[in-house]
């Protein structure tokens, strides 16, 4: 994985385990991805989510394999 991933990687990790789905909720990391639980997790999560999501496709995308990924 790209460097300029993993940062994004760690900080949607760490958001969606520190959100209130997992604290009171008590479910799975997994199940705090799923659609249904949006409201659990929050705006900010679900934007390092959409921002991850953007920075792994950028990866397979060959305009940005010259380019580059943005950084992080």
């Amino acid at each position: 994985m790209s460097s300029s991933c993993k940062k994004l990687r760690q900080e949607m990790i760490d958001c969606i385990l520190a959100s209130e789905c997992i604290e009171k909720h008590g479910k799975t990391f997994t199940e705090c991805l799923q659609p249904e639980n949006s409201d659990l997790v929050g705006f900010e999560c679900r934007q390092l989510q959409r921002s991850f999501f953007e920075c792994k496709r950028e990866m397979l995308d060959m305009r940005y394999r010259f380019r580059g990924n943005k950084a992080g």
